[in-house]
């Protein structure tokens, strides 16, 4: 794959000739093309877009069916609320995406920037307005070197106001997840540009035509951390994108007919398709680099000429080291069994703590500044700070006993009704009857009943302390 032994550390080479370069004034200038490659990843593509802009519009029993609600600090999700107590669970979920993350890249190397890492699908979205708008390469070399004039002008004010609408779209989207995407929309439509919610969609549009119309491929080669540390993840045996040095060089042009051996010629007719396919506008055949984002366009661009030249594919391929080494390939290795091992781990994890987990949340706190109160009719009383929440979506009845010591009572019958979300939050009070000729302190449990799932309740301990009648 290459002489070095970091083959992700070899430098983007500079290309001089005019026919092979990458980029024209500093920027790359991508050609269109067609392969099953491209397919996958505009299938992939299109299922996240379809995801990531149709999921906060859908209702779950009468609310967004994804919503991060910062004002009430709840995180609803399918029917499900999770609160900041539950906290653990959602750095337990965003472990086991670390995890995969990592067997993922040890095992297809970076196929999720390719595929479905959200700066690579929106580049390729914001490429592909700009090639419909403005044409393919060569006439947007043309169109950048020509003189400002109405054509020119149209075609790229046509192009930037596309790019604004799908920013702003994305902007919507996304600050969706975090306020009511109907409301939020519809004060957007009434012009209400002026609150701090307009203010983030503005702020979450702007980014993504920052990031995606301008910076491109530099978010990738210069601020994602992921192309710096993914070599630590590789080993030889993980598929790459390379290059068949063995079978491809010497390269050099000919006619389709001709022999290529008889010329001293290897499969490579050094056509720069794969160069001027490449967003990130490397040359693959100068080894695996850094900047090579496995999307595989060069793949479908090669595969291409190939067929066009009568020649077998995957010059350019999904391979490995190992494989370009003639090396047997192994798929099963120490470290997958690893990552395996701590992804089922994690998932069993949450999945038992989703199981466990309580739908009402019940705290006690007893009251400190008087230990205990003397009723008229002569028996003591001790009071609690009682906090009941109900985390479902729907509304639910409780009620509310004492147990372990009979000879405490609850001074009132306690049935409360919460809304989804709602919190119930007072002082209670516990009386133990005349007749002890102790002092001391007894244990005993607050209950909660939950009347809509029979044999469903919720214990918390608490202590009662009494003087000698």
């Amino acid at each position: 794959m290459s002489n070095t032994s970091n083959p992700l550390l070899i430098p983007t080479k500079n290309l001089h000739s005019p026919k092979a370069a990458a980029k024209v004034d500093g920027k790359i200038f991508t050609r269109s093309f067609s392969g099953r490659f491209r397919n996958w990843r505009r299938g992939a593509a299109g299922l996240l877009a379809l995801m990531f802009f149709g999921t906060s519009w859908l209702n779950w029993n009468g609310h967004q069916a994804v919503l991060w609600d910062l004002n009430t600090r709840q995180f609803h999700v399918f029917g499900t609320t999770f609160w900041p107590q539950d906290f653990l669970l959602l750095s337990l979920f965003m472990l086991i995406g670390v995890f995969l993350l990592f067997a993922v890249t040890m095992v297809a190397g970076r196929i999720w920037c390719g595929y479905t890492c959200p700066q690579s699908v929106w580049t390729w979205a914001f490429m592909w307005v700009e090639n419909i708008t403005e044409g393919d390469r060569n006439q947007r070399i043309k169109l950048n070197a020509a003189p400002n004039n109405l054509s020119k002008i149209a075609k790229r004010t046509s192009k930037h106001g596309l790019w604004l609408a799908m920013s702003l779209a994305t902007g919507i989207a996304f600050v969706g997840y975090f306020i009511p995407v109907r409301e939020l929309t519809a004060n957007l439509l009434q012009l209400e540009w002026f609150t701090t919610s307009a203010a983030w969609v503005f702020i979450v549009a702007g980014l993504t035509y920052v990031n995606a119309g301008w910076v491109r491929e530099k978010v990738c080669v210069h601020m994602c951390p992921y192309a710096r540390f993914q070599s630590v993840m590789f080993d030889r045996d993980t598929l790459v994108i390379a290059y068949d040095s063995a079978r491809g060089d010497s390269r050099g042009a000919r006619k389709k007919h001709e022999d290529p051996k008889a010329l001293g010629l290897g499969d490579c007719i050094d056509c720069y398709m794969c160069v001027q396919v490449c967003p990130t506008g490397i040359d693959i055949r100068d080894g695996l680099q850094m900047d090579c984002i496995g999307c595989a366009a060069c793949i479908d661009a090669c595969d291409d000429v190939m067929d066009k030249m009568g020649y077998a594919k995957g010059l350019v391929s999904y391979t490995s080291e190992a494989a370009l080494a003639g090396e047997p390939v192994r798929i099963a290795r120490p470290r997958l069994w690893a990552y395996s091992a701590a992804l089922v781990i994690m998932i069993g994890s949450l999945w038992f703590a989703l199981d466990a987990r309580e739908l009402v949340d019940m705290s006690v706190v007893k009251d400190r500044t008087v230990m205990y109160r003397k009723t008229s009719e002569g028996n003591v009383m001790n009071v609690y700070r009682l906090k009941i929440t109900n985390k479902t979506q729907v509304p639910a009845r409780y009620e509310l006993m004492i147990d372990k010591d009979p000879r405490l009572t609850l001074t009132r019958t306690h049935e409360i009704i919460l809304k989804p979300g709602e919190v119930f939050d007072m002082p209670i009070s516990v009386t133990m009857k005349q007749g002890s000729e102790t002092s001391g302190m007894t244990h005993f449990d607050f209950v909660l009943v939950n009347h809509a799932q029979p044999g469903s309740s919720v214990r918390v301990d608490a202590n009662f302390i009494y003087p000698a009648f």
